[in-house]
């Protein structure tokens, strides 16, 4: 609350070229990852066969991977998955044996790896090809389909400057934050595309929200420009962006701390998507209006014919 009565004099505005730069450079250097390194897909996408296993002492991954290599399973994936004692074992499609499925026969060669020491099945999931290649494109079909949903929304509501400065902020956030994934090698799964999705979402309410007060001031605040009529719309709706944000940062701060290893890929994209799509709101959205030309007459009430010389009889 205390956040919300305070009197912001910021000049954002004046900031805008620094941040679209800025901007340019995450965007440029999350593409240009994207073109070279592109994604490190989870099964749901590239299907094939996840095993975990559980460890009762701590474990090495190297005789692990030296043991699957020998065995018919050279492209195998090994990592910790949460602790050391518990291990998550990637693999590509492959044939399955009706006699001995490849989950049992990872187990029985881990066994025999490990000595005395037991090992225990924890999970076993299994994607096909087929299904993965059929999400990768859905996937894909979804954020363009809510894109341009977006679009369509914010120009009839607004004007289509402020919906063009919507979806570069939209794209920007996108962009970056599927970047993020590829530069550090995360791994992206449906979880992440559902966070990403809910990116967008988050991001666009909070460019709306500074879009209606940009609209009011504009029709108030007659006698400033553009860029006064922004900074103060997007100083008065501050505190609210700062509280929304900081709250819904504090719970994925937990998720991802706490919620297991499962959802990490969620709660990280969600993290970054809510720093992003705040500073994108203040500036990205706005800014881009403002680069197009945007004016206080674009958003100012159609005066209907006759209505000036009504007003003049009753004077």
């Amino acid at each position: 609350m205390l956040l919300t009565r305070f009197d912001y004099k910021i000049d954002f505005m004046g900031k805008r070229r620094i941040a679209m730069w800025m901007s340019a450079v995450l965007m440029i250097v999350s593409i240009a990852s994207l073109a070279t390194q592109g994604l490190v897909f989870g099964l749901d996408f590239t299907g094939g066969t996840l095993v975990e296993v559980r460890y009762k002492q701590e474990v090495e991954l190297e005789p692990i991977r030296k043991t699957l290599r020998e065995n018919g399973f050279p492209e195998a994936v090994v990592q910790y998955f949460g602790t050391t004692h518990d291990v998550s074992i990637r693999l590509k499609t492959h044939e399955e044996n009706k006699e001995e499925p490849i989950s049992t026969k990872i187990l029985r060669l881990l066994q025999q790896q490990s000595g005395e020491q037991k090992v225990e099945m924890r999970r076993v999931e299994y994607v096909g090809p087929q299904i993965g290649g059929e999400l990768i494109e859905k996937g894909g079909l979804a954020v363009l389909w809510t894109l341009f949903g977006v679009l369509i929304y914010v120009w009839f509501r607004f004007e289509y400057r402020f919906a063009l400065g919507a979806i570069a902020a939209l794209v920007h956030d996108t962009v970056i934050v599927v970047g993020v994934f590829s530069i550090f090698r995360l791994e992206f799964d449906l979880t992440v595309l559902a966070a990403v999705l809910a990116v967008i979402g988050y991001s666009l309410n909070d460019t709306i929200v500074v879009f209606d007060r940009i609209r009011e001031n504009f029709v108030k605040l007659r006698k400033q420009s553009a860029i006064e009529v922004m900074n103060k719309s997007i100083n008065q709706m501050l505190g609210r962006t700062v509280m929304t944000s900081v709250t819904t940062a504090l719970v994925l701060v937990v998720l991802f701390t706490i919620g297991g290893e499962l959802i990490h890929g969620f709660s990280t994209a969600l993290l970054i998507g809510v720093i992003i799509g705040t500073y994108s709101s203040i500036y990205i959205a706005s800014a881009s209006a403002l680069v197009l030309g945007v004016s206080k007459n674009d958003l100012m009430p159609v005066q209907k014919e006759g209505a000036e010389q009504k007003n003049e009889h009753l004077w």
